[in-house]
């Protein structure tokens, strides 16, 4: 199944080149560019993408926005967006996983490691550089002083609606760990922790892991240590 991309960057030049190495591979096509926010939403849609590669600061509509928007729509809930960002230690980032997006990366990356993101998004299988990105909410979310506050109600009330195993399994989850790692450490196999990492992702309407991870957080499930 060929995996399918749009581009979202105001600068030209960026968008040709990340088209030249997705288009290089042979499970991969971009289907359309888009030079702001509002553009990226409507392409999204029209052009049936899987993953978007998300610029956050672009005119008109940012990026932030654009991925509010896709993620506020039903039609477009099998879309996962990528934050690609020049700073990754921006609270831009995490504003974004809230908003809805799977996860980031920097604009500094190899191109293999792009390659790799939008696989990963595409699968839905893990959140992209998790320890980092666990880091990053854990920082942000305690600087503004969110954390264990429960500033969604619903969804923390939602956490009683996990099992025990599930609740154990999404600290975990939080922690950065990939599904192999948490198997290894609860001593179950890679694929029932992947039956429950959906299964607390239905009960609480997590649209992947990345939105696992925030609420987590903001929930107070877990709380973060910030050296």
């Amino acid at each position: 199944m060929t995996i399918r991309v749009l581009l979202a960057d105001d600068q030209a030049l960026l968008r040709s080149a990340f088209r030249v190495l997705v288009d290089s591979e042979p499970d991969m096509e971009v289907v359309g560019e888009a030079s702001d926010g509002a553009e990226a939403a409507r392409l999204a849609a029209e052009r049936r993408a899987d993953v978007v590669l998300m610029d956050i600061r672009m005119p008109g509509t940012d990026g932030l926005a654009a991925t509010r928007l896709i993620s506020a729509d039903p039609a477009l809930a099998h879309v996962r967006v990528v934050i690609l960002t020049t700073f990754e230690v921006d609270d831009y980032v995490v504003q974004s996983l809230r908003a809805g997006a799977s996860g980031f990366l920097g604009k500094g990356s190899e191109p293999d490691e792009l390659l790799s993101a939008i696989r990963v998004a595409a699968g839905g299988e893990a959140l992209l550089s998790p320890a980092a990105t666990k880091g990053l909410i854990a920082r942000f979310l305690a600087q503004d002083g969110t954390v264990g506050e429960d500033r969604d109600p619903a969804r923390a009330e939602r956490l009683e609606t996990l099992t025990g195993r599930e609740r154990e399994v999404l600290v975990q989850v939080a922690g950065g760990l990939s599904n192999d790692e948490i198997a290894e450490r609860l001593v179950v196999s890679p694929l029932t922790v992947k039956t429950h990492v959906n299964r607390a992702m239905a009960k609480l309407g997590a649209r992947d892991r990345a939105q696992l991870v925030v609420i987590a957080y903001e929930s107070g499930l877990v709380r973060p240590r910030v050296e």
